[in-house]
Formats: C-alpha cells, sequence, structure tokens
C-alpha cells in the first residue's frame, strides 16, 4: 500500500501516519530485532520514529537511543530517511549526579547537555523533533526557549515539541516563543485513546489553535482495546492488575468487541483508525515487539469508519463530554 504523509502540525514536515515507537527495544525486543524492525518500517513507508534519552527498561537509561544509533552506523544513508523524535527532562545515569544534571528538569544547562548526551548515543548529527517530556514550572520559559533556540542555530535540533503538558502549558510555551520570535511547539505527545480522553478537554483545543500535531502515546490502553475477552491471557495480559482492570470494564469491552466482530476488524485496527480520524493527530505511536506485529500495524490506515460507527463508539466509550468550557458550563 502507499504511505499517505501528514504535515506534523502547522509545519511542512510530512511524517507517516503511524510512528514507531522504540520504547521495547533492549527490554521486550533483543537489538538484532529491533534493528530489523527499523529496516522493515523503512520499507513499508514508515518514517517516524519516536524514542527518549530514558529508554532502557532492560539495561541502562539510554540504552535504546544506543540501539538507534549502531544501526545508524550500519549504513548512515537510513538517517536521511527517518524522521527522528527525542525526549529530555529525566535525570541520566552519568556518572556525575550534579544538581543540575542528575536531577529531573529543563534548565538551559541540561538541555544542552543532554543533547549532546543523545547526539552521542545516537550516533547523530541532529534530532528532527526535541521533546520536552514533562513540563518543568520552576524554570522559566524563556530560559527554556533561549537552550532550544541555541541547539536550532546550530543544526543540532530541527523542531520542538512537547509531552505530557496541560493546555495551559502549552498556550503559554507557545506564547513565550512568539514574543521571542520562534517557532515554538509544534507536536504535543499525550495518552490518547478510547478510554482515556481527557485531553479532548482542554489539550486537543489547545493544538489545534496554535498548530501543534498530536501523538498520541498507549493508543490501545496498554492492550485493552486490543481484544482481550476471547484471547487467552498471556504476557502483560495475564497480570493480575490488568485482568482486574478488564473486569471492571468487561461491559464496554463486551460492547466494543461485539461491535468490531460487526465491522470484520481487529479490536486494535478499529481503535487506531479512531484516532487516525480525528485532524488533529498526526500519527499514533505503535510499539510493534515482532515483525509480524509490524505488519498488522498498517491496516488502521485502510479503515474508513461511518458517522454511524463513530456515534456507536462514543457510546461504548464516552469522552469528556465534549470541549471545555462547553462540556461542563453553557
Amino acid at each position: 500500500m502507499s504511505m499517505n504523509y501528514r504535515h506534523l502540525g502547522r509545519t511542512g514536515l510530512r511524517v507517516s501516519p503511524l510512528c514507531l515507537g522504540t520504547m521495547n527495544f533492549g527490554w521486550h525486543t533483543e537489538e538484532p530485532l529491533s534493528h530489523r524492525i527499523m529496516d522493515h518500517a523503512l520499507e513499508l513507508g514508515i518514517n517516524f520514529f519516536d524514542t527518549a534519552d530514558m529508554y532502557g527498561w532492560g539495561g541502562e537509561r539510554g540504552d535504546t537511543e544506543r540501539i538507534i544509533g549502531r544501526w545508524w552506523a550500519e549504513d548512515a544513508g537510513k538517517r536521511d530517511r527517518v524522521i527522528l523524535a527525542t525526549k529530555i527532562y529525566h535525570a541520566m545515569p552519568d556518572g556525575h549526579p550534579e544538581p543540575n544534571r542528575g536531577t529531573p528538569g529543563l534548565s538551559a544547562r541540561k538541555i544542552i547537555r543532554h543533547c549532546e548526551d543523545s547526539l552521542k548515543r545516537l550516533r547523530t548529527e541532529w534530532i528532527d523533533l526535541y521533546q520536552m517530556h514533562h513540563v518543568d514550572r520552576t524554570c522559566p520559559w524563556e530560559e527554556i526557549w533561549e537552550a532550544m533556540e541555541t541547539l536550532v542555530r546550530q543544526g543540532k535540533v530541527v523542531y520542538v515539541g512537547s509531552s505530557n503538558f496541560a493546555a495551559w502549558d502549552i498556550a503559554t510555551a507557545n506564547q513565550v516563543a512568539s514574543r521571542q520570535h520562534l517557532v515554538g511547539l509544534v507536536s504535543e505527545q499525550s495518552l490518547y485513546n478510547l478510554r482515556d480522553r481527557m485531553i479532548e478537554l482542554e489539550v486537543i483545543p489547545a493544538c489545534r489553535h496554535y498548530g501543534l500535531g498530536v501523538i498520541p502515546w498507549s493508543p490501545l490502553a496498554g492492550g485493552m482495546l486490543a481484544g482481550v475477552l476471547d484471547e487467552p491471557p498471556s504476557g502483560r495480559r495475564a497480570n493480575e492488575d490488568f485482568r482486574a482492570k478488564v473486569e471492571q470494564r468487561r461491559g464496554q469491552l463486551e460492547q466494543w468487541e461485539g461491535l468490531c466482530k460487526e465491522l470484520g476488524e481487529k479490536p486494535a485496527d478499529v481503535a487506531l483508525a479512531w484516532l487516525l480520524h480525528n485532524p488533529v493527530v498526526t500519527a499514533p505511536i505503535i510499539g510493534p515487539r515482532t515483525m509480524e506485529q509490524l505488519d498488522a500495524a498498517l491496516r488502521p490506515l485502510e479503515i474508513a469508519l461511518s458517522d454511524e460507527t463513530r456515534s456507536r463508539i462514543d457510546t461504548i466509550w464516552p469522552g469528556p463530554g465534549g470541549e471545555a468550557p462547553n462540556a461542563y458550563a453553557w
């Protein structure tokens, strides 16, 4: 199938409508298979890859960036084919636990130093989308933007994005950037799926107003939306906490999986297709652990949901009631 690329928010940058998440690399997916998954993603037309400096759950923080860096080293030509996103905020184990580097935050010093560290681990000269993993309300936006603009002028960062921001954080950040004649935030990576729709209240309207592309993480609600009633529990689905959450929502899940059977589609595919119908969404993050899962992830791009179907989905998985303030006032 041909890939219909989308603009990342208001920018001229075109990215695939699915973003390859790499958090499982080196954790649930060994490095050789991780490299093959990235190779195959490019073959399929997926050019948008997301990672973070802190990823490396199977070993040390930073290991996922190192895995990607070793993949670039196999063939330098791959770098130009990928729109690479990584993140900054968390403390990193660099052997120097001083307060301006070994703690969470977004000081100018930390932004500059941590970007240099990510570039070394990734074995690249630039980061296409540098995302603030969380907001730092103790640091002035003027300071944050000065550091980010320094990296942009040096050619080390192209665009700046946010993750897990409230709507007023997005507004404040972009207002300050505008006063300094900067591009500002171009994307927001948020928890967003049929079960978790709170960002529809204020974050999505803010992103639409300021021209940010939304990059949903956990688009399948940790697997809950992927079809859990007819499948034998295995892996994380066998976890007691997960099973308890399934039982709490059994009524909704029975309706949800029943609707997907009527449509003749897998629940995971319908859940992703629902996200892709939102014009503010640029690309949900998929985290395939196998080649088969990666191949299967393309099906949502072919699914068109009717207004009636989306209305039925809203009945099963209601959102916060619309956008603020109409959702709670008049």
